[in-house]
């Protein structure tokens, strides 16, 4: 009698393809990718990836591209990726061509290979359009992967999608590679820290303003602000924005404690920042946001945090590794923070929980889920053919 072939390995390893942004691009959606087929290669899956050519740098000369608008560049992308048993896509409105990046849509339908689709972003209030788009690409993948409840609670009351599709895997993140998370030692300043691309709608303003209304106290902590401006924010605006939180700083006689360094970090090189903080602090404006790398990676990196409500902050931490503030309070932002500087058991306890969740958003864990997912779909469609 025959083996049950969802209970055997493809030989001699599943054939993965990966469609995003990739790096040397310097965005969120590259270097999840670019992890993610690190976690891959580790388990011994043949990875290829199709890299989309966002207007970013261009990568190894081996990396295949796609460039948007382009039908020759289109036909050899499905030619490579249908080649694959199973093909990872990564989706956000703004990476694939014409409105709304809804040139997705015919290219996973010529796909000739179960497609993965990774939603990076699910708008609440979607334009007519938006939403034809995001339900034309959950009808034509064969599973759809949502980071959080969150997110996937969102898409079920909000679009037409097939229910049985959905499947929830975390955000992946990679941990320190040396030591432990460290409390700051007695006397020694709360270090606390917020990085990424920076650009309007981050909220560093709100903290800085907290800092300012702690009065004193402001001398018991210090701040780091560390990532550059984002390459498109920079090249609409310029350095504007960073700029007049240097100025903020100056004005309300904070920047004694608050630093910018705009050093650029490998993902380890950022994690070791993040592992070396005591607090970190997403201030974001945004209450749409259903998925935060930089939250996984805080948490991942055993940090507590203090962050506004956006809804993938509201569904981590409620069960004790940091604590949520309403949007745009810089006064609700001053309590959370003096509440950790005047309570030493509250910040070990959060430091407590984060490490707790840690081991369950290793980038190991998550691969780990997607070659699975891959695996089964692969053996399905060969079972089939």
């Amino acid at each position: 009698m025959p083996s049950d072939p969802s209970s055997r390995r493809l030989d001699p390893a599943c054939r993965v393809g990966m469609l995003s942004t990739y790096p040397p691009s310097h965005c969120g959606l590259a270097t999840f990718s670019a992890a993610l087929v690190g976690a891959l290669n580790e388990i011994g899956d043949r990875i290829t990836v199709v890299a989309i050519d966002d207007g970013g740098p261009p990568g190894h000369p081996s990396l295949q591209r796609l460039h948007n608008g382009s039908p020759d560049s289109v036909a050899a992308a499905v030619h490579t990726l249908s080649s694959c048993d199973a093909v990872i896509v990564q989706h956000e409105y703004g990476i694939f061509g014409g409105p709304d990046g809804d040139e997705v849509l015919e290219l996973l339908a010529a796909i000739d290979a179960p497609a993965i689709v990774v939603l990076h972003t699910v708008p609440l209030h979607p334009t007519d359009h938006q939403r034809f788009v995001l339900e034309g690409v959950c009808d034509l993948a064969a599973r759809v992967v949502v980071m959080t409840r969150a997110a996937g609670d969102r898409l079920q009351a909000g679009y037409e999608v097939d229910d049985t599709k959905l499947v929830t895997i975390a955000h992946g993140a990679t941990p320190p590679s040396l030591g432990g998370p460290r409390p700051p030692s007695e006397g020694q300043p709360l270090e606390l820290l917020t990085w990424g691309l920076l650009g309007p709608g981050k909220g560093i303003e709100h903290v800085i303003d907290a800092i300012a209304e702690l009065g004193d106290d402001r001398r018991r902590l210090r701040y780091t602000v560390a990532g550059a401006t984002h390459p498109k924010v920079f090249a609409r605006d310029g350095d504007q924005y960073r700029q007049s939180l240097i100025a903020r700083c100056r004005r309300l006689g904070v920047s004694d404690v608050v630093t910018f360094d705009d050093t650029y970090r490998t993902v380890p090189d950022l994690m070791r920042l993040a592992g070396a903080a005591s607090l970190v602090v997403l201030p974001y404006d945004s209450r749409d946001q259903v998925t935060s790398g930089v939250l996984i990676d805080a948490i991942a990196a055993g940090r507590p945090v203090i962050a506004t409500a956006f809804p993938h902050a509201v569904e981590l931490l409620d069960d004790g590794a940091g604590l949520v503030v309403p949007h745009g309070d810089p006064a609700a932002l001053a309590s959370a923070i003096r509440r950790v500087l005047d309570e030493p058991m509250l910040l070990a306890a959060m430091v407590s929980r984060a490490r707790w969740l840690a081991p369950s958003l290793r980038w190991s864990t998550v691969g780990a889920k997607y070659q699975q997912l891959c695996e089964t779909l692969g053996l399905a469609a060969t079972a089939s053919a």
